[in-house]
């Protein structure tokens, strides 16, 4: 697991340690030092740690003017005991809504599982962004089934052509273009 790095390639556009409205500003990184760990596997230095034990995120992109923000998640996403959801909702996504995010695009493809809990910060998240959406981009199958048999597809846009998405070929704005396109699909 320590391989596998956060997607570096849109580093030229964005950089969420040097981003001062990022709730990861100012954050130093090693290249050498690995001291985060998803059930005592290692992780790469270079994934943010926002006080979960085995859930841990990389913002790769924010758009401020067309508000939206892509995240990168690695690890178990364990709502029953760690109250995963809560964790990111305090203090990573309400952070980003503060400055006008409200379109937001989770990679899970690195979300090994996930246990449900109840709904209510997905529920909160989803009444927030008001206008906006959430998409759960590239889960893995058993992970979607887990969130779709606790309704979490209620809240987080999740399923068909969202699951096989190539977004490494894409740069930020024609991704978020893609997943926007699919989701009004479905609107209409």
């Amino acid at each position: 697991m320590h391989e596998l790095e956060p997607y570096y390639n849109w580093r030229d556009y964005y950089v969420a340690s040097e981003d001062k409205f990022s709730p990861f500003y100012n954050r130093e990184y090693s290249e050498f030092y690995y001291d985060n760990t998803i059930y005592n596997f290692y992780i790469h230095p270079q994934w943010d740690s926002f006080g979960s034990s085995t859930l841990y995120i990389k913002v790769l992109f924010v758009d401020y003017h067309r508000g939206y923000c892509i995240i990168e998640m690695i690890g178990e996403w364990n709502d029953c005991i760690n109250n995963d959801i809560m964790l990111l909702k305090r203090d990573v996504l309400e952070f980003i809504m503060a400055n006008g995010i409200n379109k937001f695009i989770l990679i899970g493809e690195n979300i090994l599982n996930f246990h449900a809990s109840d709904d209510s910060y997905y529920e909160e998240w989803f009444q927030e962004v008001e206008e906006g959406w959430i998409a759960a981009v590239n889960f893995r199958e058993h992970v979607s089934s887990e969130m779709k048999d606790n309704n979490l597809d209620y809240y987080l846009n999740m399923g068909g052509e969202l699951d096989d998405l190539n977004w490494r070929a894409l740069q930020p704005i024609q991704f978020y273009k893609k997943v926007e396109q699919l989701i009004a699909k479905r609107l209409n």
